[in-house]
């Protein structure tokens, strides 16, 4: 089986973590990433330029950490799914049809830019161009674009221009892979089809990179049915870089790029690589008007922390109605979020990596030497405090394996001081209120005389150990 001809959103949904490790295994030699042998392959003159330019271009999205993703297009008239051209197998002279009738209302995207603003969101990424072919700008390439067909005007620019206006960061989603293009099947076994396919693909990120000003980000995404070779990838990201020399771009063209893609779940690359987890709000991409999985504010504020702890980002989808509306779920969700972010916004933005293991009832970001404590699930009174003294007073919140010492502690929302004792198994904050202060999580900031670590499985030969049975 060819990996590549797999929808990488089905694939990871149905084999999660371990199907995502056999899908970049399966991909390691196509991306450049190791020889036949597994050797490391040196990188391009070309790669190895944009990497002496990275932690430059860079800075800002490591700062920014949560982007808004937006999956917008033909198939949202349809409302079943993003795929629903393939996975339902519509004829294509039936699926052009909808580009006829794809009428969204005036500046919809102004809508987006102001909820992402509003949820605390930095950066926005528009699918330009989906798999289905139809680009949302006015290309001189086809005529299968929004100016040309039903809208009649260039909702590429209104994206931008929307964005721009609330001061986020512009980036950009192109398909690779093309159901519509006459060549974009038969690239793979035809080398004049595919000489074809890779002229006209360049030649769409050309007029994207240069009509609309600075853009900030590239979002590559399906690579079927060429690998970087076949796709001319080091040539194409050439071009981007002469265009847009201070852009960054993913890793979706066969190449590293400058950051990793895990997609619905969070997975943290190794220490010096950037990487992004990019997830649905509910379960589908493009609009589903069937789908109620809505993800809670709390899950999403958690995502969000375990992203920042791993040294990553979270670019979180919302998928707008046929005519560019926000479905009334996405939007009180992101608003909630946003007034968590509000307050707690300095618990996630430009945060470092921290090493820290599980935990059931709470998470953890750092910056610098304060380790911040999302307590999801406030502990108030529990019954056990009647015999153990470990609990009391009530509301006590224990964390076990800090490292160093702790010098300080305080809740982010009200600035209230925290009492606390530690030991070599843990550290106890008391003094705290009954009922959480915040919602969906509340923050409590720990100053350590050094970076903070979290690992209770190294307490474990600490334990005094007793005799067997009840004492």
């Amino acid at each position: 089986m060819d990996w590549n001809e797999s929808s990488r959103r089905s694939f990871l949904k149905q084999f999660g973590a371990a199907g995502a490790l056999a899908l970049a295994a399966a991909n390691a030699e196509g991306m450049g990433l190791s020889g036949a042998e597994g050797a490391v392959v040196a990188a391009s003159p070309s790669q190895a330029k944009q990497a002496a330019t990275r932690a430059g271009r860079m800075k800002w999205w490591h700062e920014a950490k949560f982007g808004m993703f937006i999956h917008w297009g033909l198939y949202s008239l349809i409302g079943q799914h993003e795929w629903s051209k393939e996975v339902e197998g519509v004829p294509i002279p039936q699926y052009e049809l909808l580009a006829k009738h794809f009428h969204p209302k005036p500046n919809a995207a102004r809508d987006w830019a102001r909820l992402a603003k509003k949820a605390g969101q930095k950066y926005m990424v528009m699918t330009t161009k989906h798999h289905e072919g139809f680009c949302h700008w006015d290309s001189k390439l086809t005529d299968y674009n929004a100016v040309k067909q039903g809208p009649g005007r260039d909702l590429v620019r209104e994206y931008v221009d929307a964005a721009r206006a609330e001061g986020l960061r512009v980036g950009f989603y192109y398909s690779l892979m093309d159901w519509h293009h006459p060549d974009g099947a038969t690239c793979k076994t035809d080398e004049a089809a595919r000489k074809r396919f890779v002229e006209y693909t360049h030649g769409l990120i050309r007029e994207l990179l240069t009509n609309y000003g600075k853009i900030d980000v590239l979002w590559y995404d399906v690579s079927w049915p060429l690998s970087a070779e076949g796709w001319e990838s080091e040539k194409m990201n050439e071009m981007v870089f002469e265009l847009q020399p201070e852009i960054i771009v993913n890793n979706r063209n066969g190449l590293d790029g400058d950051f990793s893609t895990p997609e619905q779940q969070i997975t943290a690359s190794e220490v010096g690589r950037a990487w992004e987890s990019c997830m649905t709000l509910n379960d589908s991409w493009g609009f589903n008007r069937g789908d109620d999985a809505w993800k809670s504010p709390k899950t999403i504020v958690d995502n969000l922390a375990t992203c920042a702890r791993g040294g990553g980002n979270y670019l979180l989808n919302i998928g707008p109605e046929p005519d560019g509306s926000i479905p009334p779920d996405t939007t009180a969700v992101l608003e909630s979020v946003g007034k968590w972010m509000d307050i707690n916004g300095k618990t996630i933005y430009g945060t470092d990596r921290l090493q820290a293991g599980w935990n059931t009832n709470a998470n953890y970001t750092r910056s610098g030497n304060t380790l911040y404590i999302h307590q999801h699930y406030w502990p108030g009174h529990t019954p056990a405090a009647e015999w153990l003294s470990f609990y009391q007073p009530d509301a006590v919140i224990a964390i076990g394996g800090i490292k160093p010492k702790v010098l300080s502690a305080h809740l982010v929302k009200t600035g209230q001081k925290v009492d606390f004792t530690q030991d070599a198994l843990c550290v106890r904050l008391t003094g705290l209120p009954l009922k959480a202060p915040d919602q969906p999580a509340t923050v409590i900031a720990v100053e350590c005389d050094g970076e903070p670590t979290v690992n209770h499985d190294e307490t474990r030969p600490l334990w005094p150990r007793y005799k067997v049975g009840v004492s």
